[in-house]
């Protein structure tokens, strides 16, 4: 007998577009999808489409960090500008 769990449906039918997902939202669905993928065995089609939205989930998430980081760079003063002066 075939196991259905509802949180399957999550990552392989249908999958919240990416670009509505916060990081928050975006980084739970990829600790679910990683979890699924060490858990029980699936069948290939299943499996690839798990790694498959792992993957854009690990980049986007990735992508989002990478704003968060370059927007507190440009928020700091001086940015390291004056590095050599005294106070």
């Amino acid at each position: 007998m075939a196991k259905h769990k509802e949180s399957e449906e999550i990552t392989t039918k249908n999958p919240t577009p990416l670009e509505v997902l916060t990081y928050e939202e975006a980084f739970s669905e990829l600790e679910l999808t990683v979890s699924k993928l060490e858990g029980e065995s699936k069948n290939l089609e299943e499996s690839l489409a798990l790694y498959e939205r792992g993957q854009e989930l690990a980049q986007y998430c990735a992508a989002l960090l990478e704003k968060a980081e370059l927007r507190m760079e440009q928020l700091k003063p001086d940015s390291g500008m004056n590095s050599g002066q005294e106070d």
